[in-house]
């Protein structure tokens, strides 16, 4: 072999080295996730993509042979200029798509019901049922401005950029978002879901198999949208005990004036852990309330349907600062400072009062 060939023998597998180095760096766990839900997505991707093909690769084939076989040089093709019907062939070029649309059809109606992010889990894996006893795990997820916060309602705590749940069990995610659109996205666990202040969006979901994994905003919300990312642990029963009780004893309170700091901008956050939640925080923020002074939109929507307060409605706005400015809003009409002088009073009730029908 001549110096030459050897240096032509290593400049093409440099040169296939260098084309397929792109794709060592594809993450496949969309395809390959660890929780049942993101499984049956990868599964109706692909049982998507080979009905598809049924129509595609015979197009292409046979575009190829009609080329070839029908060339101008090609003088033993049959040549038919007066040729426009064929029965057979209509059937075959229209029936065979058809059968494909019908089946694509089906099968978008049953997995957009069957995996509806609002619809409680039937299942934990392909082998196994949910226990009947079995309680799904609700984590409250709030989208800031640029992190995320989850609250844990049944254990009492909360973390900012750190997401935990126990292996095999049902999870209920309620999301929302402090000011704008995002997307709250575990590619391991589920599809994405949408985070949007004054609303509620869910989704259910399981891990199988225990592991650390990315979780991200799906939804450019400004600035600092890139690095709006969090680690999800998926852990045995006897881990998630200890990570929640390392979150009670390392953590600090929050309150509302807490979140209303934590609330402020910021980028690259570090994972911050709280042993303590203020009860009726997440309601708070939902119906964007957290500031005492502000109505809740639950309220807004009471008064709405009560026939709303005419002319004293413009009465109840108020200017607060928010973010080197000032904005307006609807101020409450009570706050928990002076509810009591808003509650009606009634006369006290004697012991042995009976029942009036």
């Amino acid at each position: 072999m001549t110096p030459d060939s050897k240096k032509s023998i290593t400049s093409k597998s440099l040169g296939i080295l260098a084309a397929t180095l792109p794709l060592s760096a594809c993450n496949w766990v969309v395809m390959k996730p660890s929780g049942d839900i993101a499984q049956q997505q990868a599964n109706l991707v692909v049982t998507s993509t080979l009905l598809m093909l049924l129509i595609i690769v015979p197009v292409i084939v046979l575009t190829l042979l009609f080329a070839w076989r029908y060339r101008q040089s090609n003088l033993a093709a049959t040549y038919e200029p007066e040729w426009d019907h064929s029965t057979k062939l209509e059937l075959l070029i229209w029936g065979a798509p058809l059968l494909i649309i019908i089946a694509l059809g089906a099968l978008t109606w049953i997995s957009t019901h069957k995996l509806d992010p609002y619809r409680p889990l039937d299942r934990i894996s392909p082998q196994q049922a949910i226990p009947a006893d079995m309680k799904p795990l609700v984590v409250e997820v709030v989208a800031l401005d640029w992190k995320w916060l989850f609250v844990y309602p049944e254990q009492g705590i909360a973390t900012v950029n750190e997401l935990a749940a126990p292996v095999d069990r049902p999870i209920q995610f309620k999301i929302t978002a402090s000011t704008v659109m995002n997307s709250f996205y575990v590619p391991a666990l589920a599809g994405q879901v949408y985070a949007m202040p004054g609303m509620q969006t869910q989704l259910h979901a399981v891990i199988n198999k225990a592991g650390v994994f990315d979780g991200f905003s799906a939804n450019y919300s400004g600035a600092g949208f890139s690095q709006m990312r969090f680690k999800f642990h998926g852990l045995s029963n006897a881990d998630f005990d200890a990570w929640v009780a390392k979150n009670q004893a390392e953590g600090g309170a929050l309150s509302r004036a807490a979140y209303q700091q934590l609330e402020q901008p910021s980028k690259s956050e570090p994972v911050r852990r709280y042993a303590q939640v203020e009860q009726g925080l997440y309601d708070a923020i939902l119906n964007r309330c957290v500031d005492a002074g502000k109505m809740c939109m639950s309220q807004m929507m009471a008064v709405d349907a009560a026939g709303g307060l005419g002319k004293g409605s413009v009465d109840g706005l108020s200017r607060q600062s928010w973010r080197g400015g000032e904005r307006t809003v609807v101020a409450a009409m009570c706050t928990p400072q002076n509810l009591d002088q808003y509650l009606p009073r009634r006369p006290p009730q004697s012991a042995d009062r009976t029942a009036q029908p």
